[in-house]
């Protein structure tokens, strides 16, 4: 079977043992760097920071291990239900990214309601993915590339309080989801699912990047 419920996975088995490859990788990677980062921040930052941290290590992990699991798992029903946590955790990443450098900034007023913003509208989502499944997919890809590129709104204020390297990570990981979503509405090309969690974990690595360095690089620990 592949297809259920107006859903296709129509992929045969060496896209799907490509994609396990990719999305494991993913996985590895975001256990070792949550640990390091989490550490890192337990010795050096203060209790906010250190709250930051876990906020984005245990979504990073979460999101690309339910990636994993959902990818590999054979088309039936519980698939079906795993689809909806899998497109859910999407919001989940780009808010818990997020945290790290908007946390800097929370003694400004405009940087603590972006942050409070982002997690007002990745609840939303989450619920349009849990109550809707299979429904809203354009939709959602809008509300995924609009969050994840909100930041631009205060990238001025923003920059008081991370590094310039954060920065620029942050926008160039930015391109790289947003040029992979090409990828995922390519639906007729093959390997088009692995090619997509290549972009995804690429983009994470390169995040992940501009987290440890806004924590390794700031003046001063908040």
């Amino acid at each position: 079977m592949t297809e259920y419920r107006g859903i296709r996975w129509a992929y045969d088995r060496y896209e799907i043992i490509a994609d396990g490859i990719v999305n494991g990788v993913g996985v590895v990677f975001a256990l070792i760097g949550a640990t390091v980062l989490i550490f890192y921040a337990t010795v050096w930052s203060s209790y906010g920071a250190i709250a930051a941290a876990w906020i984005y290590g245990v979504g990073l992990v979460l999101t690309l291990g339910m990636s994993f699991t959902y990818n590999l798992w054979p088309v039936s029903r519980t698939k079906w239900f795993l689809r909806r946590f899998d497109h859910s955790f999407i919001y989940v990443l780009i808010a818990a990214t997020y945290t790290p450098f908007l946390q800097r900034g929370a003694e400004d007023p405009l940087l603590l309601g972006v942050l409070i913003a982002v997690w007002v509208f990745a609840a939303f989502g989450i619920v349009l993915k849990c109550l809707f499944p299979g429904r809203f997919d354009r939709l959602a890809i809008l509300l995924y590339l609009a969050m994840g590129w909100s930041g631009i709104l205060v990238a001025r204020p923003i920059s008081d309080y991370i590094p310039f390297a954060s920065l620029l990570l942050i926008v160039i990981g930015g391109v790289i989801y947003s040029l992979g979503v090409i990828f995922h509405v390519w639906e007729k090309l093959r390997f088009q699912n692995a090619i997509w969690h290549g972009f995804v974990v690429a983009a994470a690595a390169v995040h992940y990047s501009a987290v440890l360095t806004c924590f390794s690089l700031s003046p001063e620990n908040f």
